[in-house]
């Protein structure tokens, strides 16, 4: 296998850790990704300049409500074989908060082929901002597109992750088109205008595992009603799940796998969402 492969054998755990040059985070940042979106983006009001929000996925106004499900959203491959992705930070952060988000976009160059570098004059690039909690398109969408990470609540190194997964074309892990295989969705526990973030999405698998530890997997009680679970893992539903702080080894695995990056990764610990 090369290079991206072979760094996976590095990691000890469901989780990756990349602590060098880290900006202090506080305790809010062992909650999971799915506590903090939840609570980042809690009774929000978009401004009128911003996209439609189903959680924190943007939805473009001139695409269907399934979004990125062809690879005309994926970014471009260049001959060295990256994956080269341009971005700009607005200049309301600080540099605390800049640094945070640096992390996170410094740590797939860690372990994919995906390289995010400061934009020039390139025509489509993410622009991270502090807009309204945290959101992104999924996939490449064209032209400048807004990653938000909203100053308050949006900037800890898992929920840059989660959206800049989204920026790079990956949905959320219980909205795979299999995922009744491995979850029990349970309707009448979620609050009720947030049931849509429960919709399945016809996306293609190719075959891959379902991955609990995906910090694209939201949390067992995600949108209760009733502080019952929304979501329920079998056949053992005592699996832990949703409780995701970084990418997991699955996140890394199937990013490169989706972007051509590693020819021998582990298939079956591989999950691509989106993508045929």
């Amino acid at each position: 296998c090369n290079l991206f492969c072979w760094s996976l054998g590095r990691l000890n755990g469901s989780n990756v850790l990349f602590t060098e040059n880290v900006a202090e985070e506080d305790t809010s940042a062992e909650l999971s990704v799915g506590e903090l979106l939840a609570r980042a983006n809690r009774d929000l009001t978009p401004e009128a300049d911003e996209p439609t929000l189903m959680g924190d996925i943007a939805m473009p106004s001139e695409k269907n409500a399934d979004p990125c499900t062809a690879r005309g959203c994926m970014w471009q491959k260049y001959s060295d074989g990256n994956i080269w992705v341009p971005y700009v930070i607005a200049n309301h952060f600080s540099s605390r908060e800049v640094a945070i988000i640096q992390r996170g976009l410094d740590s797939f160059a860690e372990t994919t082929c995906i390289r995010f570098f400061q934009r020039q004059n390139e025509r489509d690039y993410l622009s991270i901002e502090n807009r309204s909690g945290c959101y992104s398109y999924v996939g490449r969408q064209g032209n400048a597109q807004t990653v938000s990470l909203a100053r308050q609540g949006c900037l800890y190194h898992s929920t840059v992750q989660h959206e800049l997964l989204h920026a790079l074309g990956f949905n959320h892990e219980q909205t795979r088109s299999d995922r009744d295989n491995h979850i029990r969705v349970a309707w009448e526990n979620i609050i009720d205008e947030y049931k849509y973030a429960f919709e399945k999405i016809a996306t293609l698998n190719q075959g891959t595992s379902y991955d609990y530890n995906s910090v694209m997997q939201y949390h067992r009680y995600a949108f209760s009603k009733n502080n019952h679970p929304t979501m329920v893992p079998f056949p053992d539903s005592n699996v832990s799940f949703g409780e995701a702080t970084q990418m997991s080894k699955n996140d890394i695995d199937r990013l490169n796998r989706l972007y051509g990056c590693c020819e021998y990764c582990h298939t079956e610990q591989f999950t691509v969402l989106g993508f045929g």
